[in-house]
């Protein structure tokens, strides 16, 4: 036992989803795993949040049991320390061989498995199809309040991916954009990677099942992006298993053409380097050579494609580390707004370079988590103008916010500043 103190910790993992626990009678940090490399869910009592420090790879055993001991006074805070190591290391919460083995099993069942299933129905949408049907209808049907014209010619919008309930109008001013004609198209979805490498794109030729069935998976053209979009490629990405910015947009789709619908669905990872430093994400060779091979797409099959961008715009708040109680009305979100419009003012201009400069402002300290799918899309097909439907701002929790937009982009001219509301 004596040298197993000794034993380094291992860290603990980035990609955990902390949050105060719901549960009143288990107060503390709640920690959960939204790769789904564990089912395990575990509650760290508010004493012991303070020492999950310890698991950074570079303290040990000993150095986390003399810390308790120093905290507490009790003698037995090694044989604590030890249960504190084992529930998380036990439960895939470290970055060590544990986990190392269940991501292994995890990706091969995905990479083997016919198709792409829901990971959300039944938690984040209802899984009985004729529920979920009805709930869809009453979102989509056309409201009394005024919503912002789209351009003509559209071929694109852009929908949140937050909880369909939080962005229920915003989802519904995007897809009543869809142009009459639009039955038959393949849909290009480019959805956030909340989990993805930086600079990579994330293709399956898996087709998305829903309540309302399999969409189709336009395997043509996935196959052509593979070959042609070269090392930032990521072929069967795994974090398809897990994303819900397709699936989301996939609902409203099947919902709104048919239930086969061809689809293309594509996850961007954050331009990470581009956001950081100065120049373009395209500096970056292996992005600009995707970015190329989406624009070629639009340039052979414009006519036949639409275009459907799952994304969220600002985090802000104490779930996404900011020292600030996030409250939508407040002065501090006033200010996000004017920010985000100005964001959002260049998407409908169809300025890359200019949006990408506002993100970049204070290393994107809005958190724009659709950065990325947002300025792929403006690189890929150039478009001539945009027009903001919708926006809102939604607390995720007491102290956090989120924003979000409806738009729709045309090859027409957009309908002048004022003519509805947004």
């Amino acid at each position: 036992m004596k040298g197993s103190m000794h034993r380094r910790l291992a860290p603990l993992r980035r990609t955990l989803d902390a949050m105060p626990s719901p549960v009143e009678d288990r107060p503390g940090l709640l920690l959960r795993d939204p790769l789904g490399y564990t089912q395990d869910v575990v509650v760290v009592p508010p004493p012991l949040v303070a020492f999950l420090r310890y698991f950074d790879g570079e303290h040990d055993e000993g150095d986390l049991a003399e810390a308790l001991h120093h905290a507490t006074g009790e003698i037995g805070a090694s044989a604590f320390a030890r249960r504190l190591v084992d529930a998380l290391g036990g439960s895939g919460f470290l970055e060590d061989d544990e986990l190392g083995r269940r991501r292994e099993s995890r990706h091969r069942a995905f990479a083997e498995a016919p198709a792409r299933e829901p990971a959300h129905a039944g938690g984040g949408y209802p899984s009985d199809v004729g529920e979920l049907a009805s709930l869809l209808d009453s979102w989509l049907r056309p409201r009394a309040e005024t919503e912002a014209a789209p351009p003509p010619g559209v071929y694109a919008v852009a929908s949140p991916h937050v909880s369909l309930e939080g962005g229920s109008r915003a989802y519904a001013a995007a897809y009543r954009a869809l142009p009459a004609e639009a039955d038959g198209r393949t849909v290009v979805v480019l959805g956030t990677s909340h989990y993805g490498a930086p600079e990579r794109f994330g293709l399956t030729r898996k087709p998305y099942v829903t309540p309302f069935g399999p969409a189709g998976t336009d395997l043509e053209v996935v196959d052509r992006l593979i070959a042609d979009g070269g090392r930032a490629v990521t072929v069967e990405d795994y974090c398809h298993a897990v994303e819900h910015s397709i699936e989301f947009q996939v609902l409203f789709l099947q919902h709104r053409l048919a239930p086969g619908v061809r689809v293309v669905p594509i996850l961007c990872g954050p331009f990470a380097a581009a956001t950081r430093g100065p120049g373009r994400p395209e500096d970056d060779p292996d992005v600009a050579c995707f970015l190329d091979a989406l624009a070629e797409l639009h340039a052979r099959e414009g006519a036949q494609l639409l275009w459907v961008l799952g994304v969220d715009m600002a985090h802000v708040g104490r779930r996404y580390g900011d020292d600030l109680d996030a409250r939508v009305g407040a002065p501090e979100l006033a200010a996000v707004e004017e920010r985000d419009r100005r964001r959002i003012a260049a998407l409908a201009a169809g300025d890359a370079g200019g949006f990408w400069e506002l993100v970049r402002e204070g290393d994107d300290e809005l958190k724009w988590c659709g950065a990325s799918p947002l300025y792929a899309f403006l690189k890929a097909t150039a478009p001539r103008r945009g027009a903001l439907l919708r926006y809102e701002q939604w607390n995720i929790d007491p102290a956090s916010v989120v924003s979000f937009a409806a738009m729709a982009f045309g090859r027409g001219e957009a309908a002048a500043p004022g003519e509805g509301g947004a």
